[in-house]
């Protein structure tokens, strides 16, 4: 890291910070359970992740990975088809990796806190009641028991890196667990729903469309709130509020 001219701040909030100096990139958390799963789950994954360069809590050092992110939420994609069917495939081979020791989150748990998260939109005039209650409505249908496995748990278009029509990497698996495969599918594919035949088709199998659809409802609902109060938009041109009008 000698000589290096600029620090560049990728992501700051009250809850974490992440900041790239030259081809290091530095995370500081003030939960270090998080960074405790990060730093495991990418041990554990199957498929490329960054290095880790070393840990002194509260920051966590990571090598910079080749490459570009598959995309932004809210902008075309400037991968290839063929760039997002071998992302496809990638999430397959994690999710059929043996499951990771820690579990995640309970159906119960999603549900209350959905529940939770329509009613502070609709009480606070975040959203009109029509479009929460529609959206709840097919969320729904991803509320059901599944077989967990090993997943991501946060796999937004900005978290995997290609080159060319290669994956170079996958990063930020502080929510890594015990999960649902079709939610890793439809995080991934928020917002890029002109992608989503490619990276089933990469993923192969075990695929239910309403399901992936249902999550993206789901996660938006439960997101908006988050995002306002850190400081972000979800009312920008094809994010999550876009997402959520899209089901009307």
């Amino acid at each position: 890291m000698a000589g290096v001219e600029e620090v560049r701040v990728v992501v700051a909030h009250h809850e974490r910070a992440t900041l790239r100096v030259g081809d290091v990139f530095l995370k500081i958390d003030a939960d270090q359970t998080r960074t405790d799963v990060e730093v495991e789950a990418m041990a554990l994954a199957p498929i490329p992740t960054p290095a880790v360069l070393w840990r002194r809590p509260p920051v966590l050092a990571l090598a910079a990975l080749p490459g570009t992110a598959l995309g932004r939420l809210g902008e075309p994609s400037p991968a290839s088809s063929a760039a997002w069917v071998a992302a496809g495939a990638a999430v397959r081979m994690l999710h059929d990796a043996p499951l990771p020791p820690w579990p995640g989150r309970s159906l119960d748990e999603i549900t209350s806190n959905l529940d939770g998260e329509c009613e502070w939109l609709v009480t606070n005039g975040v959203l009109p009641a029509d479009l929460v209650t529609r959206n709840r409505r097919v969320a729904e249908a991803a509320l059901r028991p599944w077989k967990p496995v090993f997943a991501h748990g946060d796999l937004q278009v900005t978290h995997v890196f290609v080159d060319g029509d290669e994956i170079t990497g996958v990063i930020d698996w502080s929510e890594a667990s015990r999960g649902d495969a079709l939610h890793d599918l439809a995080t991934l594919t928020l917002g890029h729903e002109e992608h989503l035949g490619d990276v089933v088709a990469g993923y192969g199998t075990d695929v239910d469309l309403d399901v992936i659809r249902a999550w993206w409802s789901l996660r938006s609902l439960r997101v908006v709130r988050w995002l306002v109060e850190h400081g972000f938009d979800p009312a920008a041109p094809g994010c999550e509020v876009d997402v959520l009008r899209s089901r009307m």
